[in-house]
């Protein structure tokens, strides 16, 4: 709702299943958080997108995001090394018992 254009508390409330009081208590958080800024238009408060909370918290996600592919990435690579090792044990033993066959009794 911010994020089309500025907007006052009783115009946010109108479009929302809670209460102007509510809506205020969450603009009040979002502003501690930088996440929302406000300014004075007559006895109203406007609010905005922070352009610079956005971004801090953008980037704070972007690294979590490259963290946690970057654990995903070597959990792949851990589990097709430890497949590769586990493919080359199973074809050696296979090769093995190739040229040692069992001995038949009759």
């Amino acid at each position: 709702m911010l994020g089309s254009h500025p907007s006052a508390v009783n115009e946010l409330a109108a479009g929302l299943p809670v209460s102007r009081p509510a809506v205020s208590q969450h603009l009040r958080v979002l502003k501690q958080a930088r996440l929302v800024r406000d300014r004075r238009e007559g006895t109203r408060r406007i609010y905005e997108l922070n352009p610079e909370g956005i971004a801090l918290l953008r980037d704070h996600f972007a690294h979590l995001r490259d963290k946690a592919l970057a654990a995903f990435q070597k959990a792949a690579e851990d589990e097709y090394k430890r497949q590769k090792q586990h493919d080359a044990a199973n074809s050696s033993n296979g090769s093995r018992k190739a040229h040692h066959p069992r001995k038949r009794t009759h």
